[in-house]
């Protein structure tokens, strides 16, 4: 059980039945008042993040969320399957809505963190920087810096992120998956 000084920023527990992590943690101690925690936990299901009190009375279970790799295999009618990177006969599948906004960065082959809170996948964590082959790209013209010498360019997953004007078709491009920018040329097209 974890008491309310244990509630440190990274620690994993379970309120109301269901996981959280603490965020932000501040003690705090008011005149003639019991002293109290406030944090900033997030619900590590839904994703949502909420202020609450801890008082010295509370005491807390610890969640076991497991963390395992999992490699991305195809996206069919807005499933997404996933395997074991060791054993291919492991295919499990994974609704869009337990992927959320993280899908237009899956690409096949791609290795993911799945968090896991009894026996269930509850959230899949991307790498922060993913490589991606540059599939469409737009001529970059000497002298076209007035948007700033950025171009549209369309990735092989289909996605579309703006790229500076010296990106052309088959290069491959690193892109933040936490903002969805391009970071860097990773290798030039031959």
């Amino acid at each position: 059980m974890l008491s309310y000084t244990d509630l440190t920023p990274g620690t994993e527990f379970i309120l109301a039945g269901e996981p959280y992590e603490v965020l932000d943690y501040q003690f705090v101690r008011m005149q003639q008042r019991k002293p109290s925690v406030q944090t900033k936990i997030r619900n590590l299901i839904t994703g949502k993040v909420v202020a609450h009190t801890f008082q010295p009375s509370d005491s807390l279970k610890e969640a076991e969320i497991e963390k395992e790799t999992i490699k991305f295999v195809y996206e069919h009618r807005r499933e997404y399957f996933f395997q074991k990177p060791s054993d291919p006969k492991s295919r499990f599948q994974l609704s869009e809505e337990l992927i959320g906004d993280k899908a237009k960065y899956l690409k096949p082959n791609i290795e993911v963190v799945a968090y896991k809170f009894n026996e269930k996948v509850i959230n899949v964590k991307l790498p922060v920087k993913i490589d991606y082959l540059v599939k469409e790209a737009p001529p970059g013209f000497k002298g076209d810096t007035a948007t700033g010498g950025t171009k549209s360019v369309t990735l092989e997953n289909g996605l579309q992120i703006q790229v500076p004007l010296f990106i052309g078709e088959g290069d491959i491009v690193r892109v933040n998956t936490e903002s969805g920018i391009y970071t860097e040329r990773a290798e030039k097209a031959s």
